[in-house]
């Protein structure tokens, strides 16, 4: 079983992949999410995220 964490995390890329970066705001806007502490959130979302995994993943997406 995922911790949350891992689950958020998971359900924000798949989100992405399918929709892409606009859509998936959108649609969590809509449900109603993202009315917390964005700062917190993001933090813990991308806290362990470093600037190198950023760029691989933007290079796996946009497949360069």
């Amino acid at each position: 079983m995922m911790k949350a964490v891992e689950l958020r995390e998971q359900g924000y890329r798949i989100l992405v992949d399918h929709l892409g970066q606009s859509d998936a705001i959108r649609f969590l806007q809509q449900m109603g999410w993202g009315q917390g502490d964005y700062t917190q959130e993001r933090r813990e979302v991308l806290g362990s995220v470093t600037r190198e995994d950023f760029l691989q993943e933007l290079r796996r997406v946009r497949n360069l």
